[in-house]
């Protein structure tokens, strides 16, 4: 068990390489944490961290020993690796899900709800797992995560700005949204990983700011250091434009227009209780991280 104040000695790092990883793995190194990370692509080793090269979904997958596991690739892919957790010696799991399993269980778009089925049965395998092991789980459910110049959402939209100069919106775009940064995250898997508050829960981690489509908009064109021009588009037309335009933007669907005017808010009251969950406002600088249009 890893208890409050302190760290556990080695920490296996799942999906090393992903966008949390690349803040996660400092943070843990800087609080002495000794870090075995886990990922198919190898990387340079040093004094605290040591990279294991891997696929989880390996059926002959063996891990280093460590008694605790940060997994942050996509939780429909743990399943397969839990009985290697096991067999390392895990007693403590923190795997991130998302809030897109609620989001986008009702969505129009097959892509869209197969992705909250796999989302809801990778969370219950996980917390079946574990409980019949004894292992203690937490499993944390972003929003929007964002980090400027590497995501694929927030940063996504700020080349379109960068490269066009302006931003269309279906509808008013009055839907309520909380993006959230990925290093917010990885303090917050951290903190899960210390503290007993958070064993075998589940947190929905929302950014620090509520604010509405257009509003998000308005601050990623500031943090271009750009004056807003926003375009407003009827739905039914945006939703003939990206029926058109799916061949040529891939991860683009008409849902996305639709939902611009629904509110996807939640509530970060059990997360600041259990894990002292205070993300930063949402106000990207993009410039600092050089985002130029495509």
């Amino acid at each position: 068990m890893v208890h409050e104040g302190s760290s556990p000695a080695r920490v296996l790092v799942l999906g090393a390489t992903s966008l949390i990883g690349r803040f996660a793995l400092p943070r843990l190194i800087a609080a002495g944490v000794s870090v075995r990370a886990v990922s198919r692509r190898p990387g340079g080793d040093g004094a605290e961290l040591v990279w294991v090269q891997a696929d989880i979904q390996a059926p002959d997958l063996v891990l280093p020993p460590a008694k605790a596991a940060l997994s942050l690739s996509p939780i429909w892919l743990l399943p397969t690796a839990l009985p290697a957790l096991k067999r390392a010696g895990v007693t403590r799991l923190v795997a991130f899900s998302s809030t897109s399993r609620f989001t986008k269980a009702q969505s129009p778009e097959p892509e869209e709800r197969e992705v909250a089925r796999r989302l809801a049965e990778g969370e219950a395998a996980l917390a079946a797992f574990c409980e019949a092991e004894g292992i203690g789980w937490t499993v944390l459910r972003p929003t929007l995560i964002y980090a400027e110049g590497h995501d694929a959402n927030v940063s996504r939209m700020a080349r379109l700005i960068a490269r066009f100069g302006v931003f269309p919106l279906a509808g008013e775009g009055g839907g309520l949204r909380q993006p959230v940064h990925a290093d917010d995250l990885a303090t917050a898997a951290i903190e899960a990983l210390r503290r007993p508050e958070s064993l075998n829960r589940s947190y929905d981690l929302p950014g620090g700011e509520t604010l509405t489509y257009r509003a998000m908009v308005v601050r990623i064109f500031h943090g271009l250091g750009r004056r807003p021009r926003i375009l407003t588009v009827p739905p039914r037309l945006w939703r003939l434009g990206l029926e058109l335009a799916r061949s040529f933007l891939p991860g683009v669907n008409p849902a996305m227009g639709a939902r611009m005017d629904a509110d996807l808010a939640f509530d970060s009251a059990p997360a600041l209780r259990d894990l002292g969950w205070r993300p930063r406002p949402f106000r990207p600088n993009f410039r600092a991280a050089k985002v130029r249009g495509r």
